[in-house]
């Protein structure tokens, strides 16, 4: 009597020290896969599966038989979320009989980093008799709590290589947007994608920002498309990643697949010729601060691009991570956090600046000098709050009057506004101001301003603008005393 496949399967398999199982593979017409069967599994498996999905339970005393009867025979996604990606590996292993080593962050599943071996099995003649439409790999993994740096550094020399040239270009002495700019189009050309694009993203301040792209197809720039792409969506992302470390579509059964999870994604997706796409997120200390956004790549590649991708989006994230750091200190030191307009700080630094500047290559330009009257009145009578709330419906207004211009908050109740406009523009915004800060119950500006034609003195031009603020300050308490602080 012939030997079973699975007995046969069995005997090999319970050899190894690590888990390990059989996979029974079908594909479709297509190449895709259409079943993933756990065929057989050894004692090792049977323990880490106890202790990976049922939380431990009688991981140290188990019934091998009740464990078995639990796995095998069933899809893997039975246990676990079906991963696209993985599909591919078993077709490439079962069918293409390829041997594949993946070292993947499973964290968010799982809890730990995953290492993936996986081989071809050939089956055996003699074997009680095998489906036409089945082929069989092994697959056998280990599992780290912490990323094992030594198992994720072992690639292949081409990955490697491009690895090290990705690392070099991010620490040279090069302006940052220029160094991602370069790193942005050689992971294009390396992927053989139509489009790379690397995205930063805040949750908190629900918004997002391309700060690099690539892109052969002569179409709108990445910046023109995303304008037209909400926050939802970007931010439905990382519902998608919440069991994958990254997204890959690489035909159409895998667009439909994310089609039925996230719709209106999708459908953006096929309005700008979207036939393949490779996401992946930075995640700097648990969350996700930006995206490696890759479309239309090479898909006979998908392997390989997958791995060196996940290897590069470590290196990105700590160069972004670091670059939004820096910005938010630079932000922080430069504006007032109440109204959002430049802070004193900024103004000095500025005005040292734009006063040499002027006083080797004069130019026309204003100044404008806007004081709060009644603000210690209110204070008084409606408490800070009230104050507050009086300062941000100041910025507003001059925000929106002077949207070129930066305006800075030179002190408690003082804003300032440097510009080039001509001599008509700017006296048209003043205009504007009065009308619009005119309220002595509520908003009213003492307004002063000069406008330097010739001499190119700042410094000067400032104090007659603060002068002439003065005295246009005290005409408001002439005619409302009660006021007077």
């Amino acid at each position: 009597m012939a030997e079973s496949t699975y007995e046969y399967f069995k005997k090999f398999i319970n050899g190894f020290t690590i888990p390990a199982n059989i996979f029974s593979v079908k594909k479709d017409a297509n190449g895709l896969c259409t079943e993933a069967r756990i065929f057989v599994v050894n004692e090792e498996y049977k323990k880490s599966y106890l202790e990976t999905f049922k939380g431990g339970e009688n991981a140290d005393n188990f019934d091998s038989d009740e464990v078995a009867k639990m796995v095998e025979g069933t899809q893997y996604w039975d246990h676990m979320p079906r991963d696209l990606k993985f599909d591919s590996l078993l077709i490439e292993a079962a069918w293409e009989k390829k041997h594949i080593h993946t070292y993947v962050d499973t964290t968010k599943m799982y809890g730990f980093w995953t290492e993936d071996i996986l081989f071809p099995v050939e089956y055996k003649e003699g074997l009680s008799e095998k489906p036409s439409d089945v082929e069989y790999c092994l697959f056998m993994y280990t599992l780290n709590k912490d990323m094992d740096t030594g198992k994720y550094s072992s690639v292949s020399p081409d990955i490697s290589s491009f690895v090290i040239k990705t690392c070099l270009e991010l620490r040279n002495e090069k302006e940052f947007l220029v160094s991602m700019g370069t790193v942005t189009e050689d992971i294009r050309e390396y992927t053989g994608a139509m489009r790379a694009v690397v995205i930063t993203y805040d949750k908190d301040q629900r918004n997002y920002e391309i700060i690099a792209e690539s892109h052969l197809d002569t179409g709108a720039s990445a910046k023109e498309i995303f304008s037209d792409i909400p926050f939802e969506i970007v931010e439905g992302w990382e519902r998608l990643l919440k069991e994958t470390n990254c997204i890959i579509i690489k035909d159409e059964a895998d667009l439909a697949h994310y089609e039925s999870l996230a719709p209106e994604w999708v459908r953006g997706l096929r309005l700008n010729s979207v036939n393949s796409l490779c996401l992946v997120p930075f995640i700097h200390q648990g969350m996700i601060i930006g995206y490696l956004y890759i479309k239309n790549f090479d898909t006979s590649q998908v392997t390989r691009i997958k791995e060196t991708i996940e290897l590069i989006s470590f290196f990105l994230t700590s160069e972004i991570a670091n670059h939004m750091f820096l910005e938010k200190l630079e932000y922080l030191s430069n504006v007032d956090m109440l109204t959002g307009v430049y802070n004193r700080n900024c103004m000095n630094v500025d005005v040292d600046e734009m006063a040499l500047k002027l006083k080797l290559n004069p130019r026309p330009f204003n100044v404008g000098f806007f004081d709060l009257n009644g603000l210690k009145s209110i204070n008084d009578n409606g408490g800070h709050s009230q104050g507050d709330q009086l300062l941000m419906d100041a910025a507003d207004v001059l925000k929106d009057i002077y949207k070129n211009d930066k305006i800075y908050r030179a002190g408690g109740d003082e804003f300032v506004i440097i510009s080039f406009d001509d001599k008509k523009s700017f006296e048209t915004k003043i205009l504007e101001t009065r009308m619009r800060g005119s309220d002595p119950d509520w908003l009213f500006f003492a307004i002063g301003f000069y406008r330097d034609e010739t001499e190119g003195n700042l410094r000067l031009a400032m104090r007659y603008a603060d002068e002439a603020m003065y005295k246009d300050k005290n005409e408001f308490y002439k005619a409302h005393p009660d006021k007077r602080r």
